[in-house]
């Protein structure tokens, strides 16, 4: 079964520096019609920092939406143009929110963080033999760098005490891949 939905019309409501959000009228696979609220998003990257000590680096911040601070990868947007790739911008977040440069990017694929309406795509990597540096955070980013054990960040996981997709996604996979 053919199961693609074909956009009939669509109507941007807001157009931001990061996202715009639009309304589509879709023809579904039986002929009917439906609405679809689609927030279009520039993507980014998240990347899971494992020192030598096997610990994982981590940034705590305050996350708007949600009104609380969050433990969390290091990540950010790919809002610096095509010339940037995603492994470029994710060594540049690195080393701006934990001031670390890594000496092997290993890329551990892309996440959907969420299919029902945001077509951002986040691009997961694992930042290994790192070298300790000064962070270099934006402006407007207050962050905090997290050390913790591997085991502890997984045991977090598991307790719901970190709740971010792409960190839990990033964790599983480099476990996957062998990586610590």
């Amino acid at each position: 079964m053919d199961m693609r939905e074909k956009q009939l019309s669509y109507e941007y409501f807001f157009e931001g520096r990061i996202m715009k959000a639009r309304l589509d009228q879709v023809e579904l696979p039986n002929g009917k019609t439906a609405a679809r609220e689609v927030c279009e998003h520039v993507g980014g990257v998240g990347v899971l920092p494992i020192d030598r000590d096997g610990n994982i680096i981590l940034v705590r911040q305050f996350r708007y939406p949600y009104g609380e601070e969050i433990l969390e990868i290091p990540a950010g947007k790919l809002d610096h143009g095509e010339s940037e790739s995603a492994a470029d911008c994710g060594a540049r977040e690195l080393r701006e929110e934990t001031g670390c440069t890594a000496g092997r990017i290993v890329p551990l694929g892309c996440v959907y963080p969420s299919p029902g309406f945001l077509t951002e795509v986040v691009n997961l990597f694992a930042a290994l033999d790192l070298t300790e540096g000064e962070m270099q955070p934006d402006e407007d980013e207050f962050v905090e760098v997290v050390r913790l054990p591997i085991a502890q960040v997984e045991k977090m996981i598991m307790d719901n005490e970190i709740r971010d997709a792409k960190t839990a996604v990033a964790m599983y996979r480099a476990r996957l891949l062998g990586l610590y």
